[in-house]
C-alpha cells in the first residue's frame, strides 16, 4: 500500500478556501488544489446539479483518520465526499516534500 494518498473532497462553492487553509496550517495535508467542478447527483429523491468546489489533498496514509475527522468537523455538508486514492508513484523529491510538511504524532 502507497505511503502518499490524495483526498479527494467537494465543497459548497466558497467553503474550500478556508478548509484548505486550516488543514494545510494543522499540517494534516501538504497541499491542497482546489478546481471548480459542476456535480450532478440525486440527493433525498431528487436529481440535483450543482456549482461545487473539488479538492484534490495531498498527504500520507497516516493523516487520513486525523484529517477525515477534521474536515468532517469543519465541512458543511451532511454527508461529505472524502475518497482516499493511493498515489502508486511519484517524483521522490516532491514525495519526500510531503513527509516533510505534515505531521507525523496523530
Amino acid at each position: 500500500m502507497s505511503e502518499y494518498v490524495l483526498v479527494l473532497c467537494t465543497t459548497a462553492h466558497g467553503e474550500a478556501d478556508k478548509i484548505a487553509r486550516i488543514v494545510v496550517e494543522e499540517k494534516l495535508a501538504a497541499c491542497v488544489n482546489i478546481a471548480p467542478v459542476k456535480s450532478c447527483y440525486v440527493w433525498e429523491g431528487e436529481f440535483k446539479q450543482d456549482r461545487e468546489e473539488q479538492m484534490i489533498i495531498k498527504t500520507e496514509l497516516g493523516m487520513v483518520e486525523p484529517l477525515s475527522k477534521r474536515l468532517l468537523e469543519l465541512h458543511s455538508y451532511k454527508v461529505p465526499e472524502i475518497v482516499v486514492l493511493p498515489i502508486q508513484e511519484g517524483h521522490q523529491p516532491y514525495l519526500q516534500w510531503i513527509s516533510e510538511s505534515v505531521k507525523r504524532n496523530y
